[in-house]
């Protein structure tokens, strides 16, 4: 299907890829094949580049949906008596908190409500005041809201109590700044299925090599063991078991693109343009958003549902769909709240035609809104 069929997808991940992304899925490739082990050394070389962690850190890929990732870095680097403080700011965090458990990993919450930043003195408050705690997990852009957190301020703090930190960059890394020089970290986890622009299917950590070093032994996984991973791949160049080959492929064409186009200014100035002219747009037709501009992180934006009985969020989005676009439910708890997210290579008509979209929903479904000339505002 072309993507001039295909709605765009306006979403935290998969989001909408370009045509030589898909068109890099097209060929087979040989798990063991010499040519695909460069395409596989190659994205880990760029992956790095990105933080700027070639001399510091290793990018160790993983089968599977980002999640995976998180959940391998978890039970790779902590140890099996480990003490892992989350701070919880969403949906993405209380993930984290369910993963120590399960993983038998003791944890411990600092709680805030969904439309609060994560507070640096909290943590260091915390952290000096429980020394039994090993980590912290911090997600970095809490797609849940769309929060971003102040990574390096805590990154600065867990770093003051010799902690050791965890990142969860699953919806910033690629957009938004993480520089391996300036903000000391053991982990970031990223996957290929968003701000790089890929495909679902990969995840990726940025380990801090002297951390995955002293990680034998650590993991209770066979399969989602980083440090087993890295070594496997030192010695062999393969992945230990099959990779998702087409999966990779895409990853590397679509990274090619990325840095054509600029890399991380350019695709994050990319991002902030569109969630600027969605959060206007949205607003000129009496959609409120949820977060306090000043938090709102470039990547999705949760916008408060229309207070109309006539509206109906499966109603709201199949008339959406039907014009174009597919966006998401909230993930909230206490607001009835959607979301639309700002990633995607879908050119610049994207947003003002979901913000047209949505206008014409509004209208179709009845729902009376402070409307004005969305092309002025869009």
């Amino acid at each position: 299907m072309s993507q001039a069929r295909s709605p765009i997808l306006l979403t935290p991940g998969p989001l909408t890829t370009s045509d030589k992304t898909r068109a890099a899925m097209l060929r087979d490739w040989g798990s063991w094949d010499s040519d695909f082990n460069q395409i596989t050394a190659r994205i880990r070389q760029q992956v790095l580049r990105i933080v700027h962690g070639e001399a510091t850190h290793e990018c160790v890929p993983l089968q599977g949906s980002g999640t995976f990732s998180v959940e391998a870095a978890i039970g790779t680097i902590v140890p099996r008596d480990g003490h892992v403080l989350v701070p919880n700011n969403g949906a993405y965090c209380q993930r984290i908190a369910k993963i120590c458990k399960v993983l038998g990993r003791r944890v411990t919450l600092i709680d805030y409500t969904e439309d609060k930043q994560v507070q640096p003195a909290d943590v260091d408050r915390v952290l000096a005041a429980d020394p039994s705690i090993t980590h912290v997990a911090l997600v970095h852009c809490e797609t849940g809201a769309g929060v971003l957190n102040p990574l390096h301020e805590i990154a600065l703090a867990v770093e003051k109590h010799g902690r050791g930190l965890i990142v969860d960059a699953m919806s910033s890394f690629g957009a938004i700044e993480i520089d391996a020089r300036k903000t000391p970290f053991d982990a970031v986890v990223a996957a290929s299925g968003k701000c790089l622009e890929g495909v679902p299917g990969m995840g990726f950590v940025i380990i801090r090599r002297s951390t995955l070093e002293k990680c034998e032994g650590n993991c209770h996984s066979l399969a989602m063991d980083l440090y087993d991973q890295w070594v496997y791949m030192g010695k062999t160049t393969q992945w230990r078991f099959t990779p998702p080959t087409h999966v990779v492929a895409a990853l590397d064409e679509a990274i090619t693109q990325y840095v054509e186009e600029g890399g991380l200014e350019a695709r994050g100035g990319r991002y902030a343009r569109n969630c600027k002219t969605l959060i206007a747009g949205l607003a000129a037709l009496g959609v409120r958003s949820y977060l306090d501009p000043a938090i709102q992180a470039p990547i999705i934006v949760t916008f408060h549902a229309p207070d109309d009985p006539k509206y109906d969020f499966k109603t709201f989005y199949q008339e959406v769909k039907k014009r174009g676009y597919i966006l998401y439910p909230g993930k909230l708890t206490q607001v009835e709240t959607f979301r639309v997210g700002c990633m995607g290579h879908f050119g610049d008509a994207g947003i003002p035609g979901a913000v047209a979209a949505v206008a014409d929903t509004l209208k179709a479904m009845g729902i009376k809104q402070q409307v004005t000339d969305v092309a002025t505002t869009a």
